[in-house]
């Protein structure tokens, strides 16, 4: 079957929300309607456009800085956000602030650790003005999507899936010194993003649900950085062919095709979900202008999208479920192989193995639930598939955790949750943790599906340095579903009954869990209130500012193609220790390379020695390296800073957790150098964090434990960043001259790297 992602080669012009134009062609089309096309004039025809500027303050649409009309964390990120905040002097939230607790929900990872960070997040909500969502309640973009998002609005949130397009909102996902800013009314500052159409056409055969949609966009804009670090834009007539709770499961995955944020059109069904959820003033059609033009364009054949999977180890690795089961052992032993390089010689994965005699794949778990599979529509499709049938008392276990204690509610009201029940599914509450690795977690060797957002290598709670290694892959809770009734054979929703799928349920929002549980402080903080810390929640380490000069020693080199935040500082079990940044900084690059922490603390203690005043004789040769080379002229070796930096080719795919950068910066991490930056959030953290972002054409010239050299930072820093001077000094002596560079920084970023830190900054 034909491919149903089609991407095209250039920018188009969209022509009354129906009619695509290449750029190339718009020349006779402009002829044949005697209209202007001008790419420059109809760049402000997008919806996307019309957002920002709205919510831009610079006064130019080429450098925004926008300020946010909502705000999101939840309990793996909200403390060190707010700490960041009160060390910055903040007093207030000045805007609404959601803290949900839907990572550290259960508290048996950390004993009472977790629970001091709910208390600790009850008491800022009193003491600044903020919303908390208590454990259990409702996961965190659940959450905004029932009593925050609206048409035309913006909301940034500390989670790399914050993502609300579908509701007409532009929402991004940063990390918390993004959030910090807006804490402190400053901004965010960003150039104007490219603008990429997400044009669809025809409608979701049935069976086919918002994950195999999602699949399929991210299989085709992944590797090739496609929609990288853009806006995309949901128009077409094939918006207005699913429901808007559907649209929200293929909005929130958007995330995983590395763009900034999302739009989609709105419709009367945008309306009638908002007027259901008590907020119909927050409706507003939303629609590109009659002439629209767009930095590039994917063309979605909605009908001829097929269920999916994504193996192992990336939501790109994707493939129709029939494609896949048709060719089980060449594909199965290409994962197979990856196991083997994640595995490091300590761990492997068979997947082959569960191919039974009718060659048909056998998988040991599945899971429904968080902020992409909780929803209430793919909730109950999975009941409608497993009505009357079961999953079996074999090795196949199904869980399903709804998203929310509203969407919880219309489950148990309308008979859904005791046919999910009854098939032998368990029901949960909502809890992202089998989207991270803190619940769920499969047994050795076992292969779980799972509509969840990720499925990176480990983060589903596995640990290769132990000698454990499983796989999760990606489906859409219909299938999974299929599955779960064939007792864990792999199944697509396509190979039920079309009738299974005929049933339409109203959804009816009852709000009384969060009227009951939910505290509402916005506009109502008590400055006088205390603050309640558990013995886990620490402030931040005191951080140097940035030394005229420095030198750099590779603490670590990963040569992957891409590496994941969750490799930089592993999710799961150390999520108990994101509000002591020290104690989480132990975890550091711990399943990926764990010599690094190590490493990185031998150097500070170099850094620790000059500050003090003392001799450091460990660089005496290098700095007599490049003297010899006349690198050093006229620098003192005293007055050289001294930290570690990371070498890796394309690093930060993944969440927005602050703490990938922040727990290099207090091991004494003064640098990263790559090849690119995988997402803009992690190159954000980075610099708000006091790290220099740079990067190195081609491969690197040095290992671990050589030197790199850097003379003038801060003095470049106020200049031009294309071409840095620097020198590499390797173990046996020799030294080399390279050529670094940064990408576009902002005038505070540059202020904020030379502070030494976003706090710093602040304080100055």
């Amino acid at each position: 079957m034909a491919d149903p992602v089609k991407l095209y080669d250039g920018g188009v012009f969209l022509l009354d929300g129906k009619e695509l134009v290449a750029a190339k062609d718009a020349q006779g089309v402009a002829e044949r309607d005697g209209r202007v096309l001008d790419p420059e004039a109809a760049r402000c025809g997008t919806m996307a456009y019309g957002i920002l500027e709205a919510h831009n303050t610079s006064g130019s649409m080429d450098q925004l800085k926008i300020r946010f009309d909502a705000l999101a964390s939840h309990d793996i990120t909200y403390v060190n956000a707010i700490q960041t905040a009160r060390a910055s002097g903040m007093t207030e939230f000045p805007l609404p602030y959601v803290l949900t607790n839907c990572h550290n929900t259960l508290c048996a990872v950390g004993g009472t650790i977790n629970e001091d960070d709910h208390v600790f997040g009850l008491s800022a909500a009193k003491k600044f003005g903020g919303i908390f969502v208590p454990p259990h309640i409702a996961v965190i973009h659940q959450y905004m999507r029932e009593m925050q998002a609206g048409c035309g609005k913006m909301i940034l949130g500390t989670d790399s899936h914050t993502r609300y397009g579908a509701l007409g909102t532009m929402a991004i996902g940063e990390g918390g010194g993004e959030l910090v800013k807006q804490l402190l009314n400053n901004t965010y500052d960003v150039a104007y993003p490219r603008v990429v159409a997400v044009y669809l056409e025809g409608a979701p055969v049935p069976g086919v649900g918002p994950q195999d949609i999602a699949l399929a966009l991210v299989r085709a804009v992944f590797n090739c950085g496609y929609v990288k670090n853009a806006v995309m834009e949901f128009v077409g007539p094939g918006v207005s062919s699913m429901t808007t709770d559907y649209r929200n499961g293929v909005d929130v995955m958007t995330t995983e095709t590395t763009c900034l944020s999302s739009i989609w059109r709105t419709d009367e069904d945008t309306r009638a979900f908002l007027a259901e959820h008590g907020r119909a003033d927050d409706y507003r059609e939303l629609n590109p202008a009659p002439v629209a033009y767009y930095d590039g364009c994917v063309r979605v054949d909605l009908s001829a999208v097929r269920p999916m999977i994504a193996l192992p180890f990336h939501p790109s690795n994707a493939f129709e479920i029939d494609e896949l089961n048709g060719n089980l052992d060449e594909l199965l032993a290409e994962v197979e192989q990856r196991a083997l390089e994640i595995g490091g010689g300590r761990a492997t994965l068979s997947l082959r193995d569960k191919i039974d005699s009718n060659g048909r794949l056998h998988v040991q778990q599945g899971v429904i639930a968080g902020c992409s599979g909780g929803t209430f529509t793919s909730v109950m499709q999975a009941a409608r598939a497993l009505r009357g049938k079961n999953c079996g008392n074999g090795e196949f276990a199904l869980s399903v955790y709804p998203s929310s204690q509203p969407v919880f509610l219309e489950l148990a009201s309308n008979g859904a949750a005791l046919e999910l029940m009854q098939a032998g599914a368990i029901l949960r509450t909502a809890f992202c943790g089998p989207c991270f690795g803190a619940g769920d977690t499969p047994a050795n060797n076992g292969l779980s599906i799972r509509h969840t957002t990720r499925n990176f290598p480990n983060r589903e709670g596995s640990k290769p340095g132990n000698g454990q290694l499983t796989g999760v892959a990606l489906m859409d809770a219909r299938s999974i579903a299929a599955t779960a009734a064939a007792g864990g054979v792999l199944t697509p929703a396509t190979d039920l009954p079309v009738d299974t799928w005929d049933e339409q349920v109203v959804y009816h929002f009852d709000a009384s869990a969060y009227e009951h549980r939910v505290y509402q402080g916005f506009g109502a903080g008590n400055k006088d209130s205390e603050l309640v810390y558990g013995p886990n929640i620490k402030d931040w380490p005191e951080i140097e500012p940035l030394a005229d000069n420095i030198l750099l020693r590779v603490a670590s080199k990963i040569m992957d193609d891409v590496t994941t935040t969750d490799e930089l500082i592993p999710s799961g079990e150390t999520s108990s220790y994101r509000s002591n940044p020290l104690g989480l900084a132990e975890f550091t690059l711990s399943r990926r390379d764990p010599e690094y922490v190590g490493r990185a603390k031998e150097i500070a203690k170099l850094e620790a020695a000059r500050l003090a005043g003392e001799a450091v004789p460990e660089v005496t040769p290098v700095f007599d390296a490049l003297r010899g080379a006349g690198a050093l002229e006229g620098v003192a070796s005293a007055e050289v800073e001294i930290g570690s930096m990371i070498y890796a080719v394309k690093p930060g795919d993944g969440s927005a957790r602050e703490q990938a950068a922040s727990c290099q910066r207090v091991l004494g991490g003064l640098a990263n150098i790559t090849r690119e930056y995988a997402t803009k959030r992690y190159r954000s953290n980075v610099m708000n964090w006091g790290m220099l972002p740079f990067q190195l054409d081609g491969d690197p010239m040095f290992e671990v434990g050589d030197y790199v050299f850097v003379p003038g930072i801060r003095a470049t820093l106020d200049g031009d960043l294309s071409r840095i001077p620097a020198w590499v000094v390797r173990a046996d002596g020799s030294v080399e001259e390279i050529e670094l560079s940064i990408a576009e920084m902002t005038p505070e970023e540059r202020e904020i790297v030379k502070a030494g830190c976003l706090i710093n900054y602040n304080r100055q």
